[in-house]
């Protein structure tokens, strides 16, 4: 069913206000549109990291839904039990409405300390949808660098000085690792487009089986943005096709936004504090390599999606 926004302000918000999330933080913005673009009812489940603090501060809740508190690595294998234990009661004519299962994570619990259980629901089959808000570091914790954290971003563990110019390595590619698993659906997806981020929740919860979606959700605490700029760094971070926004569902690569004019990446770069160092004339040639490495992976989603590859 299209997304109809008249409607859509009819229908109550599953997360509650009064949480502890800072104004202007992605991520929480991420989980509102993911929980509202939800047909059927949901069970949730949080791995330990920014959204789980700041929506479950005992005895508060901020969740609407039946939810369940994970610890840092296993939101995946606590939803691949809930889910199995839903089947098994609806064989046994115990439950008869349909549920959906969305499980959420941080990068750090995503893409580092909870792959292991992301990889294997993933590969069991396990009806469920597994949605990473990805802000680049381990940011509830002091802002330490994670496996998502972009090359050159300073954190409090890749401190930019004189023997580094912050994070030494490129972040894992996890949304491809994911396309690896070849479960039925995966996305990339960013909360500035929000109409595509909840038309791929929906697309995804219609689906049978085991669905992953990776967004880009800014933090203003570690990204070093004024909180106004959550939104716009995102969009930023698509029109320089640093986070391109594409699906893979069963197998097949589509490309679901395209610039007009490709952005240079120092453009990104200038709206963030953490990649401030960069904007210095010695580090040219690190932008540079960043640059083309940014090129090099959009050239090749546009072959995997059959696009024109074009400058």
């Amino acid at each position: 069913m299209a997304i109809n926004l008249k409607e859509l302000s009819k229908k109550p918000i599953p997360i509650s206000p009064g949480h502890r999330a800072c104004a202007g933080c992605g991520s929480i913005i991420t989980i509102k549109l993911v929980l509202m673009a939800a047909e059927d009812p949901i069970v949730c489940a949080c791995a330990t990291g920014c959204m789980e603090v700041v929506t479950t501060i005992y005895p508060y809740t901020a969740w609407r839904v039946p939810f369940m508190h994970n610890a840092f690595e296993n939101a995946a294998a606590t939803m691949s039990g809930i889910e199995s234990a839903y089947r098994s009661l609806k064989k046994q004519g115990r439950i008869g409405k349909n549920i959906k299962f969305i499980a959420f994570g941080g990068d750090g619990g995503t893409y580092d300390i909870g792959l292991q259980s992301l990889s294997g629901a993933m590969e069991r089959g396990h009806d469920m949808l597994y949605v990473c808000y990805d802000n680049e570091a381990y940011m509830n914790t002091g802002i330490q660098r994670s496996g998502s954290t972009p090359m050159c971003a300073a954190t409090s563990t890749s401190p930019v000085g004189k023997a580094a110019q912050g994070k030494k390595q490129y972040p894992k590619d996890l949304t491809r690792i994911m396309a690896a698993h070849r479960i039925p659906y995966i996305a990339q997806a960013s909360p500035h487009r929000w109409l595509d981020l909840m038309t791929k929740v929906q697309k995804a919860l219609r689906i049978e089986g085991p669905k992953f979606i990776n967004a880009l959700s800014s933090c203003h605490r570690g990204w070093r943005v004024p909180m106004s700029n959550s939104l716009e760094v995102c969009r930023m971070a698509v029109e320089t096709c640093y986070w391109p926004l594409f699906e893979i569902e069963n197998g097949v690569w589509k490309l679901n936004y395209r610039p007009k004019t490709k952005v240079p990446i120092i453009e990104w770069f200038k709206t963030q504090k953490r990649f401030q160092h960069l904007l210095k004339p010695e580090n040219a040639p690190a932008v540079a390599e960043i640059q083309a490495d940014v090129d090099r992976r959009w050239s090749e989603l546009l072959q995997l999606c059959g696009e024109k590859i074009a400058p």
